[in-house]
């Protein structure tokens, strides 16, 4: 008879700084006897050769490493099309390549977030550079970005990456727009926090699993605290729970974050719409990481979740 390995879950991951996530995983499932199988860049064509001549098993699969390392993605394309044809064995992939791309899109999303009845900026958007070379905005439409705006590609993702923020002009769409020249750009207003219990009215929200946590994330400096159930209860912000459901509905996924920001004029602005593969680093190793004790209920709720 065959050997078959089996796990509980599969976690694809590249990211160097993912280590202390991935290691902190591994210890919370093994308190519970969940069996753990980390496919990096060195063994993911050894787990592809076992998992097609069904050798090698896992009933979830953590995918944090397809969206952007391309020796990732036949796995990740072969284990979705096992799933969505309704392979028994895979329960769930946290993070399919499917939902991940339309998460990714932020024109997408921002027109979704506008039909489901959430407040977003005042956003163009504008076609690839490769399918129209010129920039057709009327005056009208400019002013009404206000001065700055902001000018960003709508499926580059992480870290910020080909973003302008305090644009000026026509000339810095145009230039911004050749930087990636088949994709979609957002000109947006730029919206400013109003102060809150002394922070800048700017919140990070994890949605995990089920599970909401709201923190407060400096846009200035990037730099987390916690959001406690009191500031929620005084300040009145338990809508931040009803948006990111709203979000979770839209997306689709089970893991991901927004960034919605309270303004002067009372609304809840939600300025980035789904961050589908979360920074985890530790703010105890990194001053802009995510709040440790964030990062362990995090983790905790995602072995509830293989345990169900």
């Amino acid at each position: 008879m065959e050997v078959v390995d089996s796990y509980n879950i599969a976690i694809m991951w590249n990211w160097e700084y993912d280590r202390p996530f991935i290691e902190l995983i591994r210890f919370n499932t093994s308190q519970q006897n969940l069996k753990v199988l980390e496919i990096v860049a060195n063994n993911v064509e050894d787990v592809f050769e076992g998992y097609k001549r069904k050798k090698i098993r896992f009933q979830y699969l953590l995918d944090r490493a397809s969206d952007e390392d391309e020796r990732f993605q036949p796995f990740a394309r072969y284990v979705l099309k096992q799933f969505r044809s309704g392979d028994g064995s895979l329960l769930s992939i946290i993070h399919p390549q499917d939902l991940q791309s339309l998460a990714a899109d932020k024109a997408t999303m921002h027109l979704e977030f506008l039909s489901n009845g959430i407040d977003v900026p005042y956003t163009i958007i504008i076609s690839p550079y490769n399918h129209k070379k010129e920039v057709e905005l009327s005056l009208t439409e400019l002013s009404k970005l206000g001065r700055p705006f902001i000018v960003k590609p709508a499926n580059t993702t992480g870290g910020g990456v080909g973003v302008v923020m305090g644009a000026e002009t026509l000339k810095e769409i145009i230039d911004a727009r050749q930087l990636h020249k088949n994709d979609k750009y957002l000109l947006q207003e730029t919206i400013r926090p109003v102060l809150l219990n002394q922070h800048r009215a700017w919140l990070r929200i994890f949605y995990a699993f089920g599970d909401i946590i709201p923190c407060w994330w400096d846009d200035a400096t990037h730099i987390y605290s916690p959001l406690t159930a009191d500031e929620i209860r005084l300040l009145g912000l338990s809508q931040l729970f009803e948006i990111t459901e709203r979000i979770k509905n839209i997306c689709k996924l089970d893991f991901f974050s927004s960034e919605l920001v309270y303004t002067a004029d009372g609304k809840c602005v939600a300025v980035d719409y789904v961050n589908e593969i979360c920074d985890m680093r530790f703010q105890s190793q990194f001053a802009d990481g995510v709040p440790d004790s964030i990062v362990h209920r995090i983790v905790g709720r995602l072995v509830e979740y293989i345990k169900k």
